[in-house]
């Protein structure tokens, strides 16, 4: 069950920004942690315990009033005003459940009157199985026989003590009830009732309130939650609350149509009361990967009931394992796409939560309830730690995973990451996007000391593993590319940068210079491999080879100096720059300081002494200056 019905556009995350300054990852908006949090979310569960019998329908209530938004919003598009269109809205759910109950009622009532009748066909098959001639009866006697030719022999009783004694004979004793007065009659029929009938009551009460009230509801939330910025959380609680109603009426349309092809298909199988246990999968289907195994349970049972053979139960098993797969891999990603924004394991817990914490009930509302919890997570930023808890979204940004997995030696982790971005970016945009800020954070810690020589060394060798794994790598053609990958981006994706001008392509024409900084080395190794892609002739070397080497490089027609944001001081990149304008006079410079803002005191620097070089704060921008001077 899938996302982009719930995936919202994603906020800029400033987990990132404070990433670059102190090097950490940020945390997501939570509750101060504590002892007072503890004892909190004790309170709470307690509450929603003990309260059930309020929350449940309220819960319903809100989940219902999800359902009929889009309902209500088509009939106001008719002309029909608020109130009345709201009414229709509830009367005409009332009127959808209200014969449902009514179908499911007489259904079972049916389902009882012919149970009697199913008896002799069970006690057939029984007696096929554990009778004398059948299987496990004539398994059952063999073992009977093993263990009576093994055991020893019981000796015989030698006193006449041990006979039983006779007595007189049992009188037999019958127990008669008296009959139940008029009150007795009513209290057993009407007081099971009671219970359903005041919660659907509630429910609809419940229901009408929310969506008369909803704007007012809607304001009270946003002043208990505050907002520094009133029209962003408006427009995010307008867009979470469109993004559930259409999810909820989708996923209600969804498993109704489900329970219609298994109701059509049970009938003509020959199943009792197919549109019983239409109704029931259908139900089933909110309830995670279980759902289907109780549903499919009950035609199952009364297959080997009504069937004097097997053929009805074997069509009973092919129907369920045919249209669950088909529902859940076709038509739900149809609809609204692959997921619902939970990780598996949020499911289960939240399903094993809810059905301890409300029975039954909270078994059905577990999906939906956490589905909304997620929702909210996702735009409002105090309870943005439910997103991260239980959504399917990634916790770290990509350059954070990309540095995590670095520093961990996770190599392999390295490569999944980077298979999976590339199936949507282009491999300049990976590293522009991904791994040279990752890159940068790296180097940020080695600046300020916090990696020692040895997780530095683990880290360049892990990155310099990746680089070797993609030297192969070819893009794919830009309308190839996926566009509903991991990576979301809200501007359109920019024209591809030029290939090499023509006699560009000999080895040596752009020299790659490295600068002084721990892990400029690896980001040189990234500027190279997107060159050769690009169709250029690369050669690289670090700012000391290049000042030993004797004599220097010859045949290049572009130097392009690359250093890491935060690796090198202004000074030393002014001191490269320099060598470099002396040492190749005629070439094109680029002074390439990646991930750099357009105020970096490098850039200044490196501005002053490059006497017109371009700038390239990205390798995409290095690929734009070095495609420029076609003439050359």
């Amino acid at each position: 069950m899938s996302e982009p019905v719930l995936r919202p556009a994603p906020p800029q995350r400033p987990g990132l920004v404070a990433s670059s300054l102190s090097n950490g990852v940020a945390a997501a908006g939570a509750p101060e942690a504590g002892p007072g949090m503890l004892y909190a979310g004790i309170a709470l569960v307690a509450v929603l315990y003990f309260t059930r019998e309020l929350l449940v329908p309220l819960a319903l209530a809100v989940l219902l009033a999800f359902v009929l938004a889009p309902v209500v919003r088509a009939f106001r598009k008719f002309g029909v005003p608020r109130v009345a269109a709201e009414l229709a809205g509830v009367l005409l759910a009332v009127g959808v459940i209200s014969g449902i109950g009514v179908l499911m009622g007489r259904q079972l009532a049916d389902l009882a009157n012919e149970l009697p009748f199913y008896q002799a066909t069970v006690m057939q098959k029984l007696n096929g199985l554990l009778g004398d001639h059948g299987l496990i009866g004539r398994v059952t006697g063999m073992m009977q026989d093993l263990g009576r030719n093994l055991a020893p022999r019981a000796e015989a009783p030698s006193s006449p003590a041990a006979a039983p004694q006779a007595g007189l004979p049992p009188m037999p004793v019958e127990v008669r009830e008296p009959t139940p007065g008029i009150l007795v009659v009513m209290q057993r029929v009407v007081g099971p009732l009671l219970g359903p009938v005041a919660t659907t009551g509630i429910v609809i009460v419940f229901v009408v309130f929310l969506l008369l009230y909803r704007e007012d509801l809607r304001d009270r939330l946003i002043k208990l939650m505050g907002s520094r910025d009133l029209q962003r959380t408006t427009a995010a609680l307008n867009e979470a609350a469109s993004r559930l109603s259409r999810y909820f009426l989708a996923q209600t349309a969804l498993n109704a149509g489900f329970g219609v092809l298994i109701s059509v298909g049970l009938w003509a199988i020959g199943i009792p009361n197919p549109l019983l246990w239409g109704v029931i999968a259908g139900m089933m289907r909110f309830v995670p990967f279980i759902g289907g195994f109780i549903a499919a349970a009950f035609p199952v049972l009364l297959a080997i009931a009504v069937d004097p053979g097997w053929t009805m139960l074997i069509w009973v098993v092919v129907l369920f394992g045919v249209l669950e797969p088909v529902m859940g891999q076709v038509f739900e990603p149809l609809v609204y796409g692959h997921s619902t924004g939970l990780s598996p394991v949020a499911v289960l817990l939240a399903t094993a939560f809810w059905a301890w914490l409300w029975g039954p009930v909270g078994l059905l509302l577990a999906t939906p309830l956490t589905v909304g919890l997620v929702v909210l997570g996702r735009h409002v930023d105090r309870l943005e730690f439910l997103d991260v808890l239980l959504g399917d979204r990634a916790a770290l940004a990509p350059p954070e995973a990309f540095y995590q997995r670095a520093l961990a030696g996770d190599g392999d982790g390295l490569a999944e990451q980077a298979e999976l971005q590339l199936r949507t970016l282009p491999l300049h945009a990976y590293y522009d996007t991904v791994a040279l800020p990752g890159l940068t954070l790296a180097q940020g810690d080695a600046t300020r000391g916090a990696l020692d020589k040895t997780r530095l060394d683990t880290l360049r060798a892990r990155v310099d593993g990746l680089l070797d794994d993609l030297s192969e790598h070819e893009d794919l053609e830009p309308a190839a590319l996926v566009t509903d990958g991991p990576v979301e981006r809200d501007e359109p994706a920019a024209a591809p940068p030029p290939a090499a001008p023509p006699g560009w392509e000999a080895r040596g024409s752009v020299l790659c210079v490295s600068g002084r900084g721990r892990l400029d080395g690896q980001a040189t190794a990234m500027l190279a491999q997107v060159l050769e892609l690009a169709g250029y002739g690369v050669q690289t070397l670090s700012t000391e080879a290049l000042r030993d080497a004797a004599p220097p490089p010859q045949g290049v027609r572009a130097v392009v100096l690359s250093a890491l944001d935060g690796g090198s001081g202004a000074a030393s990149a002014r001191y490269a720059m320099r060598r470099l304008r002396r040492r190749f006079p005629e070439a094109l410079l680029v002074a390439g300081v990646w991930g750099a803002e357009r105020d970096s005191s490098v850039l200044a620097a490196l501005r002053e002494e490059s006497d017109g070089a371009c700038e390239a704060r990205s390798l995409r921008d290095a690929l734009v200056c070095l495609g420029g001077p076609r003439d050359a």
